[in-house]
């Protein structure tokens, strides 16, 4: 009763929430994606534990006040009271109070490739999680369930660590320069070629870090006079670009597709405020795969809602691009359309292609207009060549130019492990959230407590990975969050979510594989 499921296929739509007068042909195989809402029980449980720990943090702060309890925050000088104050105590309450008593399970500083296994460096806190000492030793071999890996690029051995090695060699770690001024290398229009040649547009753009490829370029394209209507659940990237535009933004609920066309047809009718002119250009933002709900945008019903209205669309493919699709070409790919129906293709090299920087990709002459308007390809250093050879191999790879099976193994080999893990978090009674072809897996915890608890745990047993609270999620919904890879194997993933059967396959080692047992659905209702 508590389910809320959603199902698309060729001829159906259904949801417990509303209805859709979608043509749902424009699905080719069916769309499956859950969201199981918060169990009363459980939400009651989780308020009350905030509202504990609420009333704490207020009880010591007033120790703090008279200091009877230490105080490890900044404060202000008793001889600057008269001045505008720095810090705002209540801004500081939850950092204070919340957040730094489970503050040992993020900033863990690692020490070799982040793949599929990586080393921690262990450390300890005498002061409650204010200060952190580094033991010297070293946790070895810690399945790394955290890192954007889709497709295990990150590595330091093979073909693209070599191609990195010899570009480095030949051009240096830094060119030192814009690309408008003289750090234009040849192998920055090689990369934005291949790149325009992967996505099947006419030309693209790299940038040297994703961020600034959202919040840089977005400006760009609107400003005035034009309005923006941004996912509720957008990446903060995509939020600050469209502040920094100085566009009027409209929201519209995750995914669905009713809120978004009500917005457009409002825009269209009363056109903008007080004056009703006609908007200047309406955008659309939204996500291939967002990350912190394991959800695909509905791109065919998008684009369809794109045309009716004569609105552009800009397609953030950050966590999609060589994630998703038989060709691993993002969410385009993966719905089998027309990459010239996205006005805007962005995305980023930091996930799949274990680089770093970013890309938007569409007609030559949207292109030309960036390369002289963008901030950030005008003012910013150009992307570091070894890093540019990272991309280009790899894509490479993906695309199958280097006469191997090697990209498509990976995309394969993501594709079962996905499926597989999602199967076994499923048949251990845990809530996931997310379409079932995502890489990204959000598994909930709920209670503000199970946040701090779950990822100590797994680090116990050899296992990497993020948990999540408020403010980053609703209060009711904190969640871990697991990132699969190709890189992962089969025993990498039953020794994350070990069942009966595993543990007696595994039954002829000293000890047992480690049981999750202990967080399961059922015991997070009994904790």
């Amino acid at each position: 009763p508590h389910t809320r499921r959603s199902h698309v296929t060729a001829g159906l739509f259904l949801t417990s929430i509303s209805s859709s007068n979608y043509n749902c042909s424009l699905y080719k195989k069916p769309f499956l994606e859950y969201y199981e809402e918060t169990p009363l029980l459980v939400a009651v449980l989780t308020y009350m534990g905030y509202g504990i720990l609420t009333i704490f943090g207020y009880l010591r702060d007033f120790l703090r006040h008279w200091n009877i309890e230490k105080c490890h925050v900044a404060r202000e000088r008793e001889e600057q009271k008269d001045f505008v104050p720095l810090y705002q105590d209540f801004e500081n309450f939850y950092t204070r109070n919340l957040y730094m008593r489970i503050r040992d399970n993020w900033n863990r500083p690692i020490c070799s490739v982040p793949g599929a296994k990586m080393d921690v460096m262990e450390r300890v806190s005498h002061d409650y999680n204010w200060t952190f000492e580094h033991t010297g030793k070293v946790v070895k071999d810690v399945i790394n369930m955290g890192s954007y890996n889709y497709l295990g690029f990150a590595e330091n051995t093979g073909a693209c660590a070599d191609a990195a090695v010899e570009c480095t060699k030949k051009y240096g770690a830094g060119v030192s320069s814009t690309r408008s001024e003289i750090g234009n290398l040849d192998i920055h229009e090689e990369l934005e070629q291949l790149v325009a040649r992967f996505l099947g547009v006419e030309s693209s753009m790299a940038f040297g870090m994703g961020f600034a490829t959202n919040s840089m370029n977005i400006p760009a394209l609107t400003g005035k006079g034009c309005l923006i209507l941004s996912d509720e659940l957008n990446h903060a990237s995509l939020v600050l670009g469209a502040r920094l535009s100085g566009s009027t933004i409209r929201v519209f609920k995750h995914n669905n597709m009713q809120s978004l066309e009500k917005l457009l047809r409002d825009a269209i009718v009363n056109g903008q405020p007080r004056t009703h002119r006609p908007w200047k250009k309406i955008l659309i933002l939204v996500e291939g795969i967002y990350s912190m709900e394991g959800s695909i945008v509905r791109l065919p019903e998008v684009i369809a809602l794109k045309k009716r209205y004569k609105a552009y669309l800009y397609l953030d493919e950050a966590h999609s691009i060589g994630a998703l699709g038989p060709n691993g070409r993002g969410v385009v790919d993966y719905f089998g359309l027309d990459p010239k129906d996205v006005d805007i293709m962005m995305g980023t090299f930091t996930k799949s292609f274990g680089a770093a920087g970013g890309y938007i990709g569409g007609k030559k002459e949207l292109i030309d207009y960036l390369r002289w308007h963008s901030h950030s390809a005008l003012y910013a250093t150009s992307m570091s060549p070894p890093v540019a050879q990272q991309i280009i191999t790899s894509m490479k790879i993906i695309m199958g130019e280097d006469g191997t099976t090697l990209g498509a193994d990976r995309l394969s080999q993501l594709s079962e492990n996905t499926t597989y893990f999602r199967r076994k978090l499923h048949e251990m009674g845990f809530i996931l959230y997310g379409n079932d072809d995502s890489p990204v897996v959000p598994l909930m915890l709920y209670m503000p407590a199970k946040i701090g608890a779950f990822g100590r745990e797994m680090l116990k047993r050899n296992i990497g990975t993020v948990v999540v609270g408020f403010p980053a999620t609703p209060i009711i919904e904190s969640r871990a969050r697991f990132c699969v890879s190709a890189a992962h194997t089969r025993e990498m993933l039953d020794t994350v979510s070990p069942t009966e059967t595993d543990n007696l396959k595994y039954s002829r080692h000293e000890q047992p594989l480690p049981s999750l047992a202990w967080m399961s659905e059922e015991s997070l209702l009994q904790d």
